[in-house]
């Protein structure tokens, strides 16, 4: 068994787990000993094996399965009862269910094997498709996570992605309806579409258009009706150099959130709304981008809808805006991290839905001015 395995156990239950067979071979050997000779401790023998096999090697199993068949010799030698039918009947079924355990233990090792290839190209598909930003992109400080809501899931439906280009850089964060493969094709899309046109268009509208129309002929060429009604809500922002300014469309999706270097916290909503991407057959309507001030030393968040809408036990939902506001982090990888730490508590360890966050920080004047001059 695995580490992961044992804390899901827990420490006090692993150690029992871990003992139980033992406990069952040397409990046989006292009930056979002090019990009348109708009575018979083979059901014990033969379960230590058993109980070896999920959590075991094959070789310990095989040992435990020794173990057990000794037991019952030894016991009949004592009694000097070797020779009765009694006993072949309790060694046969004794090697019999041993080779029972033996087989289980081979199934679920290999099925481990595959888990474990399985979770490799899972994360090895998470890294292709949302490859983790670098820490300083264009002068900010940048800071990127993603947790997913089934466990050992690496990749949902929830996106991210930041790039500097000749405008400065350009980022997104944004949510596929939908979940499984769908929604990852959806994902790798609209990060594709979006790479191309954060390089290729003048203006932060150009590049949503671009998004607008790839995510629309994604969508199209599906066959289910459930596929092509996916849509994709997202915010896309752009922050010129040195300009203290970011420009922002907002497609349905939460406010981003500002934190400023003082503590004080301010949401980002857009002046109208607008549905998400994909749904233009809805409605059509300009993209205009909209600008908020981006001072020295601040830091803005976004994030998906898993973050504002994760429930504690009274269903209850996560306020990032209320429990952020007056506090103050070294860094944008240390907000998502204090973050994350406390949406498990507020929601006691589960998750109904993946969340993405995105934290990007100017840094104050003296610590930009020292990078500009260098060391």
């Amino acid at each position: 068994m695995g580490q992961q395995e044992q804390q899901h156990l827990g420490l006090g239950t692993w150690r029992f787990v871990r003992t139980l067979p033992v406990l069952m071979i040397v409990g046989g050997v006292v009930f056979d000993a002090l019990t009348p000779p109708m009575f018979t401790a083979a059901p014990m023998f033969a379960a230590a094996p058993l109980f070896a096999a999920p959590f075991f090697s094959w070789l310990s199993t095989l040992l435990t399965g020794g173990a057990a068949m000794v037991g019952v010799i030894g016991l009949h030698y004592a009694k000097d009862t070797l020779a009765e039918p009694t006993t072949y009947t309790e060694m046969i079924t004794v090697v019999t269910v041993s080779g029972l355990a033996l087989l289980i233990n081979w199934v679920i090792q290999r099925s481990s094997e595959r888990l474990a290839s399985a979770r490799v190209i899972a994360e090895a598909a998470q890294r292709a498709v949302l490859p983790t930003p670098a820490e300083d992109i264009g002068g900010l400080r940048v800071a990127a996570r993603y947790e997913a809501a089934v466990e050992d899931a690496f990749i949902g439906g929830d996106l991210f992605a930041v790039q500097e280009t000749p405008h400065g850089v350009r980022l997104v964060v944004g949510d596929v309806r939908g979940k499984g493969l769908g929604a990852v094709e959806t994902v790798a899309v609209a990060i594709g579409a979006f790479r191309e046109a954060a390089e290729q268009e003048s203006s932060l509208e150009g590049v949503v258009q671009r998004l607008e129309r790839a995510l629309t002929r994604e969508a199209n060429r599906r066959e289910s009706l459930d596929a092509k009604e996916t849509f994709t809500t997202a915010v896309l922002a752009e922050i010129p150099r040195g300009a203290g300014i970011v420009r922002m469309v907002n497609r349905g999706h939460p406010e981003p959130l500002l934190l400023h270097p003082d503590g004080l916290l301010e949401g980002l909503p857009p002046t109208e709304p607008s549905l998400p991407l994909s749904m233009g057959d809805l409605g059509s309507w300009p993209d205009r981008a909209e600008e908020y001030p981006l001072p020295p030393g601040a830091t803005l968040l976004l994030y998906t809808d898993g973050l504002s809408e994760a429930r504690d036990g009274a269903g209850l939902f996560y306020d990032p805006a209320e429990r952020l506001n007056g506090r103050q982090f070294p860094g944008p990888g240390e907000l998502l991290d204090a973050l994350l730490d406390d949406v498990r508590r507020h929601t006691g360890g589960g998750s109904v839905d993946d969340m993405a966050l995105l934290a990007v920080a100017r840094p104050a004047e003296g610590r930009a001015q020292r990078r500009e001059r260098g060391p």
